[in-house]
């Protein structure tokens, strides 16, 4: 799988490889509009004076004559015209149920929607394609992972550990889980730089520890996590972890098989691509 990347305007903050508390820190964005809708050289300007003629929405003005400008991307981005085309080309070329039929329209969308499975897994690393599970969204993905291996391994007295941090859509599950099998939820408060406190993290990992649930790259704080050293702390005490994702595979380069993580959850609708079915669940160690 090949891609071409532009070089990013001053982004030399998210490095996977950085260690322990050094990978802590905060990234900012930078807002670039381009004034004019040709761009010649990539010394002086941004991705976004690249890419921004790919997008559609954005050719239009708004509160009388401004370019419209869209920062909203932690929740959703917006589509470029390849992901518009693909769509287009779907419901024109071979709209039909995935799995379901042997005809042509839907033997060529099984295969389409397979091969989507495959660059997913190419583009995060994953060591094979059925690792990859498409929901309708990172909620559901974290609820399979409740649902299914979380009721059918919690048990009274078992902790699992979240920070205070993590989304609400991955704390409600387990708070319903916890509730359903008698498993105790411990929260990981913030340093005072507001980033999770691991120091403290190392401490309260033990042998009643089944599952870690943390996020890579916080859409409110802005903590980039190291996760290959939590992954590998937790591993230590026979715990699992849950990576919440959806802010670092659009962001950065994510390997899980470098990550090592029982369940990663990214949300490809935040990646510029509904054409995945908007999220991905990988779940090395589960076999449905």
């Amino acid at each position: 799988m090949e891609a071409v990347v532009p070089k990013l305007a001053s982004f030399n903050l998210l490095n996977p490889k950085s260690k322990s508390k050094s990978a802590i820190r905060r990234f900012s964005s930078a807002l670039c509009v381009s004034s004019s809708p040709s761009v010649t050289s990539t010394d002086s300007v941004s991705l976004g004076h690249i890419t921004r003629p790919d997008f559609p929405i954005l050719h239009q003005e708004v509160y009388g004559s401004k370019k419209l400008v869209y920062l909203d991307n932690a929740a959703t981005s917006q589509k470029p015209i390849a992901v518009l085309k693909a769509l287009q080309n779907y419901y024109e070329a071979y709209n039909s149920n995935v799995h379901r039929g042997i005809h042509f329209l839907s033997a060529k969308a099984t295969d389409e929607y397979e091969l989507a499975r495959k660059k997913v897994a190419a583009f995060i690393n994953a060591s094979d394609s059925g690792e990859i599970v498409f929901t309708k969204n990172a909620t559901e993905a974290i609820n399979l992972v409740a649902y299914s291996w979380g009721l059918s391994n919690l048990k009274s007295g078992d902790e699992v550990i979240l920070t205070v941090a993590e989304h609400h859509s991955a704390i409600v599950p387990w708070q319903l889980v916890a509730q359903k099998t008698g498993a105790n939820l411990k929260f990981l408060n913030l340093n005072d730089d507001e980033s999770p406190d691991l120091d403290k993290l190392k401490e309260m990992l033990s042998r009643k520890t089944k599952l870690v649930v943390i996020h890579h790259i916080s859409n409110m704080l802005a903590s980039i996590l190291p996760i290959e050293e939590i992954v590998h702390w937790s591993h230590d005490v026979g715990a699992k972890v849950l990576v919440d994702a959806c802010q670092s595979v659009p962001h950065m380069v994510v390997d899980v098989q470098g990550l090592d993580a029982d369940f990663l959850v990214a949300s490809s609708h935040k990646a510029l691509d509904s054409y995945l079915v908007r999220v991905i669940s990988c779940l090395p160690c589960l076999h449905f």
